[in-house]
């Protein structure tokens, strides 16, 4: 039953913006305030702590709303600069095919960004990306997100795995060797499951691309593609399950798409398995109003400037992104104190008994936000038109900003139900608990969904697997599956979810200027979501038929 109370919130959320479609910055305060009176009348949250996380909540949203306001400052910063013209120029004369062009930008760069960074960042810089060769923003930003599922399993240099296996390690059998061997297991399946459903999404995304936006609106019309589809996640799957199964958690993503990224960009060059006739937009005088930007943004000023400066403050992000995560990830402690400093409360308790900090100098909104004031000064701009590229991206974060802030006070709300009744699940757990009784005898079916409502939720993989990864790994137990494939299960899940949680799709939206679409979106990727999740459901079946069941030392009943 309280299983049942605490989705209401959920479905309301889900019938306010696909049913009736209304915008995010609506529905969120709604669903907010809901989630907040169960909290307190139904889970017996204290006034004090729901407001306490409610308000925590509202701080923490600043980090996500400080990503989105670098992302689009950087895109306005290089559309009035000109380096936006030249980097469209870059990727036309590669190829004109936008099943191309979206595996390129939206798939490999993305994949590169969430190794590197993760946390909404892939969207954020590669749905502008698109915008810039020519996409509709509303393509853009359902391209970014769906691609932005397969890598990030191993994203962030390796953090959502990570966090799940942190979570479980303490049930497995004491030898070092052995828990390691188990690790390496988990790591491995969650990598095979993915590199399987790759060009699955691939396909699935292309032809929707083709099916929306397309000049000849047909799903077909991504078969002449097919072979640079699978070209591309043969490249990225093999080194992918390799890095993962020999190497570790850190390298998968980062390294896969950076080896694939060069590989592709120079065969496309030649024209190798690329499509002879060329797909292209509907005409834009016949694109629907729900596909631009609703944002007024000057067109790209046009200009000479070469590739590689165009293409500088990419060039910085990257660099000290991965530069800063490999070097905490080695030890170095330099950049660990980056990411030990905050501003914020410590630990005095300042908001009604709970603290909120921010590792500004470790986030990827700062960064990209430097980016976009070193770029300025290096393309010499006018004070003027930088001064016109900051009020443009206030106007467009301002769609997205009452919706984060709501949607990331709810997530706390659901984390911290329990705060005043340790005895009791939180909300999200209790759902979690609840589906895990239901389906045991098909729990291979239901535990990646169990990922995908953490991660639809939160908004982040490494929150589902801290979440729902011991759940996982004690159902896995008690029903006699191979743990390691179950919890395996519960990493993909909370990457694919990704592609459909509400804060990822509010901060797309946000980068492309398409506030009011969050519905739309969801609803247009749900269909990605499930097949994701069918495929590595089917994966993992014909492997536990097959008998496969890794390190079964480690688990102790």
């Amino acid at each position: 039953m309280l299983a049942l109370i605490a989705f209401i919130p959920i479905a309301l959320v889900i019938v306010l913006m696909v049913a009736f479609k209304w915008p995010a910055r609506k529905a969120m305060p709604l669903t907010w305030l809901l989630a907040f009176v169960i909290a307190v009348f139904v889970w017996k949250l204290s006034f004090t702590h729901a407001v306490a996380y409610t308000l925590t909540g509202f701080l923490g949203s600043g980090e996500l709303i400080a990503i989105i306001f670098g992302a689009i400052l950087i895109m306005n910063t290089l559309s009035r600069s000109g380096a936006m013209n030249t980097i469209n120029s870059l990727f036309r004369n590669l190829t004109p095919d936008i099943r191309v062009q979206a595996v390129i930008i939206g798939f490999i760069f993305g994949a590169f960004i969430e190794g590197a960074a993760g946390f909404g960042t892939p969207a954020a810089l590669a749905a502008p990306l698109m915008i810039s060769v020519g996409f509709p923003p509303l393509a853009a930003a359902i391209i970014a997100l769906q691609f932005n599922s397969v890598p990030v399993c191993f994203g962030v240099v390796g953090t959502p795995n990570n966090a799940g296996y942190t979570t479980v390690q303490d049930a497995l059998a004491s030898a070092p060797a052995v828990r390691e061997s188990w690790r390496m297991a988990m790591n491995k399946w969650t990598a095979i499951d993915m590199a399987v459903v790759c060009p699955i999404i691939l396909i699935i995304t292309i032809g929707i691309l083709c099916r929306m936006f397309g000049a000849n609106r047909k799903f077909s019309d991504v078969v002449p593609a097919l072979p640079f589809i699978f070209y591309v996640a043969a490249l990225f799957d093999v080194m992918y399950v390799l890095l993962a199964s020999f190497v570790g958690v850190e390298l998968p993503s980062l390294v896969s798409s950076v080896i694939t990224l060069v590989i592709v960009f120079l065969t496309t060059k030649k024209g190798f398995l690329v499509p002879k006739k060329p797909l292209l937009f509907v005409p834009r005088e016949k694109w629907d109003k729900s596909w631009v930007s609703t944002t007024s943004v000057p067109e790209a000023k046009k200009s000479s400037m070469s590739a590689l400066r165009a293409l500088l403050p990419y060039i910085l992000i990257v660099f000290w992104l991965v530069f800063t995560r490999v070097s905490e990830k080695l030890g170095f402690g330099w950049a660990k104190w980056l990411k030990i400093f905050t501003i914020g409360t410590g630990e005095s308790g300042a908001i009604l008994g709970l603290d909120w900090n921010w590792a500004v100098l470790w986030s990827p909104g700062v960064v990209f936000t430097c980016a976009a004031l070193i770029t300025a000064g290096l393309h010499r701009m006018k004070p003027s038109d930088f001064g016109g590229g900051v009020k443009d991206t206030l106007k467009m974060v301002s769609n997205a900003a009452i919706a984060l802030l709501f949607g990331v006070a709810m997530v706390n709300l659901f984390r911290f139900t329990n705060y005043d009744n340790p005895g009791m699940d939180s909300m999200l757990i209790g759902m979690a608990e609840a589906l895990a009784h239901m389906f045991r005898s098909a729990y291979i079916v239901i535990a990646p969904l169990i990922g995908v409502i953490g991660a639809f939720i939160s908004g982040s993989n490494t929150v589902s697997n801290t979440l729902f990864a011991g759940l996982q790994y004690e159902t896995a137990v008690l029903a006699n599956l191979p743990a390691a494939l179950i919890v395996a299960l519960q990493c993909n899940g909370g990457a694919i979810g990704n592609m459909i949680c509400i804060n990822n799709v509010v901060a797309a939206t946000a980068t492309t200027g398409t506030a009011g679409n969050e519905g739309k979106i969801i609803k247009t990727n749900f269909i990605p979501c499930i097949a994701a999740c069918i495929t590595v459901t089917i994966v993992v079946g014909i492997a536990i038929a097959a008998g496969v069941n890794p390190v079964p030392e480690a688990v102790v009943k």
